[in-house]
């Protein structure tokens, strides 16, 4: 098997720089990441005008913004394979025509229903971006220049989830509708850029294994579902119905529970059928012989720890600047361009870097630094933060994660065959996927209990009755801290409201620490990671090793 190298060298020969042609055309592939991440984080801004303009509940506006991401993730190991199939390219337009499309349905969706099925599909597309533009870039680059074109891939995905509010801020005030519309010129001008500076990818010979792909779609669509719904229906007993068409499940064990235990046998088999098909020389969904290499192995763990640590604040940070500082929809999206901003710092320092500095030292690098941005937000969090605090504390967040994301990417495919870039990219996006619905689940699950019994606390030290105190400390849980601007309002309720954003400051301070303290453990993970592994030799020994056995 042919592996790109990481010394700027293909099997030792010695490669030409990258043309302009080939930056140009990463640029089209970071563009494309960049749309379906903004995708994840804009509608979270624009739900209050989408429920108000559809006249949609509660449950309607959830299932909005979280279809998106459990479909995105169910599919992620079988848009990989067919990457490899029928080459990167094809399935990255592919791809891209299917999250245009979508969004021109959600943009013009006259209820919930067709906007709910639009963004479904829309998680299909996006499936499909992901893992190819990873295969792409791998593909395109070698050596130094691989370090430089992740840097800016990686910098994209950061610098995405940030503007993602601020975007949907801005377009809210024109028509939340425009907050898809926008996705449709640019699909256009990504697949003209795509088509202009990609070459076709090569494909290779392959059946696709439909039992394994469909094993993949149900284990990782339910797991997905089950991290991010747990705190909504409860993690073993059922808390709220969940209505699925003419069926409700309102009584019994969790449908969190039931959808664990079936993600569980579903994966189990998934892992057992690729393992036989790679023995027995069939071909699999993924060779599980790529996990016999070091760095992708070990990378993956990284890259889970990664996803839980940095994108679980994310989800509650928003809240705060909202409800306990009082900034606007759009102001919250202001000040979350520092993140953006230090994640493109961290992509124009480290070209230089690639030079002389391994990805494996700019991956620590960059956990540091994260972990440093979120102490520093943690120490400054509070109900009268200035703005410069939170804007350095989160300009150093970045940062870091310019480097860690970017280059965890670069560790964990170095050593993946050419030929098995699709499949290695899909199972790291998988991997980056489960993990940030991890750390959501977890940090919104500590912010959220925080909250209710802290801020019970503190409203029984005010002087309100236990039952009261219970009361309002439910309702403000329940609301996420939107209705704090309204407590004030009322005589009844007025002396809650301080109460609460202390609340959510101290609740947000603790998310701080415990994300730092993951990024702390993913630090440490990378120590067990080893770059020098070649993923021809681990797969020649293996096959050495069945033939004699």
């Amino acid at each position: 098997m042919e592996i790109l190298q990481s010394g700027g060298t293909v099997n030792g020969i010695v490669q030409p720089p990258p043309t302009p042609r080939q930056w140009l055309g990463l640029l089209a592939v970071s563009s494309g990441v960049a749309l379906i991440v903004v995708d994840v984080t804009i509608v979270n801004v624009i739900m209050a005008p989408v429920i108000d303009d559809l006249g949609i509940g509660a449950v309607e506006a959830q299932w909005v913004q979280e279809s998106y991401a459990i479909s995105f993730a169910a599919l992620l190991l079988l848009a990989g394979r067919l990457s490899d199939a029928f080459g990167a390219r094809k399935v990255f337009l592919l791809g891209l025509a299917v999250f245009g499309a979508t969004s021109l349905s959600a943009a013009v969706a006259p209820d919930g229903g067709v906007l709910i099925l639009a963004r479904f599909l829309q998680g299909f597309g996006a499936a499909a971006i992901l893992p190819t533009s990873l295969a792409l870039v791998n593909a395109s680059f070698t050596g130094r220049a691989r370090g430089r074109a992740f840097a800016v891939w990686g910098s994209t995905i950061g610098a995405a989830a940030a503007v993602g509010p601020l975007l949907g801020g801005r377009l809210a005030d024109l028509s939340w509708r425009w907050a898809f519309g926008i996705n449709i010129p640019l699909v256009a001008l990504i697949a003209a850029g795509t088509l202009l500076h990609l070459d076709a990818s090569p494909r290779v010979r392959a059946r696709i294994d439909g039992v394994g792909g469909a094993l993949s779609v149900i284990g990782l669509g339910l797991l997905s579902f089950a991290l991010i719904e747990g705190r909504a229906y409860g993690w073993f007993e059922t808390v709220r119905a969940l209505d699925l068409g003419v069926f409700t499940w309102s009584v019994g064990p969790s449908p969190v529970a039931v959808a664990f235990a079936v993600a569980a046998v579903s994966l189990g088999l998934f892992w057992r059928r690729q393992k036989a098909l790679g023995a027995t020389g069939g071909e699999p969904l993924v060779d599980v012989r790529l996990f016999a290499v070091d760095s992708f192995r070990n990378g993956n763990v990284v890259t889970v720890l990664v996803g839980v640590g940095e994108f679980g604040i994310i989800a509650v940070l928003p809240l705060w600047l909202q409800f306990a500082l009082g900034y606007s929809a759009f102001e919250t999206g202001l000040a979350l361009v520092a993140l953006a901003g230090g994640s493109f710092v961290a992509s124009g320092v480290s070209f230089p870097m690639a030079a002389s500095v391994p990805a494996l030292r700019q991956v620590r690098v960059g956990l540091v630094l994260e972990s440093a941005g979120l102490v520093l937000l943690g120490l400054i969090a509070g109900t009268d933060s200035a703005w410069w605090q939170i804007g350095l504390s989160l300009f150093v967040y970045g940062v870091g994660v310019g480097f860690a994301t970017a280059q965890v990417t670069n560790i964990v495919l170095a050593d993946v065959p050419v030929q098995s870039a699709g499949q290695g990219s899909g199972v790291q996006s998988a991997a980056r996927e489960l993990g940030s619905a991890l750390g959501i689940a977890l940090l919104t699950t500590l912010f959220f209990s925080t909250l209710a019994s802290d801020l019970k606390e503190r409203l029984g030290d005010a002087g309100f009755p236990g039952g009261k105190a219970e009361q309002v400390s439910g309702v403000v849980t329940e609301s996420a801290g939107s209705v704090i601007p309204s407590l004030s309002g009322d005589p009844g309720t007025a002396g809650a409201a301080g109460p609460a954003r202390e609340a959510m400051a101290h609740g947000l301070e603790l998310a701080s620490y415990v994300c730092a303290a993951l990024l702390v453990l993913a630090l440490a993970a990378t120590l067990r990671v080893r770059t020098t592994s070649s993923a021809a030799a681990v797969v020649q020994e293996d096959e050495q090793e069945a033939r004699s056995a």
